[in-house]
């Protein structure tokens, strides 16, 4: 049997990223429709996630997910 050959980590981050997003802009249109911010929105959906249909609040934690990934990077780059 061949071995399959990894890819580096930035790929795969990037290849996780582009799989995990399947309706891009969907939540923050959500967000605008209901007069506020993404932020705002993945925090109602977060604290109360009984009110909401599963497919928000997968996408509110995808969002939170990458909010952290991408302040993980800047501050990589800043330093």
């Amino acid at each position: 049997m061949a071995k399959k050959k990894e890819q580096p980590k930035k790929e795969k981050k990037k290849k996780f990223i582009k799989e995990a997003i399947k309706r891009p802009g969907t939540f923050t249109a959500k967000a605008h429709k209901k007069g506020i911010t993404s932020a705002q929105l993945q925090r109602n959906v977060l604290d109360n996630p009984d009110d909401y249909d599963e497919k928000t609040v997968k996408q509110a934690n995808l969002r939170k997910t990458l909010v952290g990934l991408n302040n993980k990077r800047k501050t990589k780059k800043d330093s």
